[in-house]
């Protein structure tokens, strides 16, 4: 997500340090989300595997329950366009889609990983209890990717002794947060690590960068194997695929290069608001619980 300018330096430390200051290097003792607050989802597992194309015209997708309209971030007050998700899942894969309402639709980076947060993007996390894993992609479907761990468990689990974790490699650097120290501490993050055999496309309906139309939006169509969250599975010991009723936590969210001058507008949309200017806040995920049903009831 995009990175705040760093605000004035002060000469003197500061003690105390409110939820409504979102600077460098302050530490919040408390999670800045409420708990009753965050929002919980079902997700219905399948019978029969999507084409990953973009369109979300299938039946996984047109049967699914899709999340309220996100809202602001930091704020959570209502935004001005729709964007909103749904999670599906089988024995192979998680499943997931975005419907992004965009009038005007704008995107410039086409190399992998690059700092696709400098355009307008949707992102994905998915939490386990050693670290977490970020994607995030334009409507041009450029992509990056990054898997962070906790400082406190990257040496006393033992994946620092994996070659591909190796704290020196290039790509491997130290992370504090964005806006907001977290207070389980620093993390580790290696951004030349790619979510094994992920599945991704793009559907836009308009025209990129073409000012002089009015478009209507873009979709995003994910999958990705169970068995690339081996790494992130390890802390808890968690089942994959999932079993019934297990629950994860994952964050979905719209940034913006862009903001709506008529009211509070973060420029970065969620559908859990964090109450700061951070998605790196894997309490404030929703929480996702698995259901072996391959749909709601009624649907």
């Amino acid at each position: 997500m995009k990175l705040y300018k760093k605000l004035l330096l002060f000469p003197v430390l500061v003690i105390c340090c409110s939820l409504q200051v979102y600077a460098h290097g302050c530490t919040i003792d408390t999670i800045p989300c409420k708990e009753e607050e965050i929002p919980h989802y079902t997700a219905y597992k399948v019978k029969k595997a999507p084409v990953i194309d973009g369109r979300l015209d299938e039946e996984i997708w047109t049967t699914s329950i899709r999340s309220p309209q996100f809202k602001d971030l930091i704020y959570g007050t209502n935004t001005f366009l729709d964007t909103r998700a749904a999670v599906r899942w089988d024995n192979e894969y998680l499943y997931v889609a975005y419907w992004i309402d965009e009038p005007d639709l704008k995107a410039t980076h086409t190399v992998r990983d690059a700092l696709i947060y400098e355009d307008n993007d949707v992102e994905l996390f998915v939490a386990g209890t050693d670290g977490y894993y970020e994607f995030e992609i334009n409507a041009l479907g450029t992509i990056y990717e990054v898997l962070f761990f906790w400082e406190d468990a990257f040496e006393k689990k033992g994946y620092s002794k994996k070659p591909e974790f190796n704290k020196n490699s290039t790509g491997a650097k130290p992370f504090n947060g964005v806006g907001y120290r977290h207070p389980r501490g620093q993390r580790i993050g290696f951004w030349n690590w790619d979510f094994p055999g992920l599945k991704k496309a793009v559907q836009v309906n308009g025209t990129i960068n073409d000012g002089k139309d009015t478009d209507k939006g873009w979709t995003v169509e994910l999958a990705l194997p169970w068995k690339g969250f081996d790494i992130l599975a390890k802390g808890d010991g968690r089942a994959l695929p999932p079993k019934n009723n297990d629950t994860w936590r994952m964050d979905f969210s719209r940034f913006n290069t862009y903001k709506d001058k008529t009211g509070k507008d973060s420029g970065g949309w969620a559908w859990s608001p964090h109450g700061v200017w951070d998605s790196h806040v894997p309490e404030c995920f929703t929480y996702i619980h698995f259901s072996t049903e391959h749909q709601a009831a009624g649907q």
